[in-house]
């Protein structure tokens, strides 16, 4: 399970019902209606899931293009995953194939030239628009844990 700033994500393998009982177990343990899960949810099915995992792991599906915390993120998850006896041998090898993607990515590409992230963002945008910061003050409002 990968839980960022702005996305929950569970991957598995399941058999051809498994993302209605992934979305009911989702649904129970939050404690909340399946349907109103369901439409906001989004399902990527064999090449396309290792696909959707590989754009995630190298910061191209990321709220800031190549942010490099997705990644971090998802070598977190992914060890908790394995102390948990959580990953079979296809997410085993799938999870090493993408890490391995994303060193490649970020070594032989410029998508991790530049340091970004939400709030280097959030400062390089209010900088374009206020002339003067140093009189400046800013609050910060959040949701859960840090």
């Amino acid at each position: 399970m990968l839980s960022t700033c702005n996305r929950t994500e569970l991957y598995c393998v399941t058999d051809s019902a498994g993302e209605q009982a992934v979305l009911n177990w989702l649904g129970r343990f939050h404690n909340l209606r399946v349907d109103e899960l369901t439409r906001c949810a989004y399902h990527y099915l064999d090449n396309d899931a290792a696909r959707h995992l590989m754009r995630v792991a190298v910061g191209l599906d990321s709220m800031v293009l190549g942010e490099p915390q997705i990644l971090g993120q998802l070598k977190d998850a992914y060890q908790q995953a394995r102390q948990s006896k959580g990953l079979g041998g296809e997410l085993e090898r799938l999870f090493q194939h993408t890490f391995a993607v994303a060193k490649q990515v970020r070594t032989e590409t410029g998508i991790g030239k530049n340091p970004v992230s939400v709030a280097y963002a959030a400062v390089s945008m209010a900088s374009r628009i206020f002339d003067d910061f140093s009189r400046s003050r800013a609050l910060l409002i959040g949701a859960g844990r840090p």
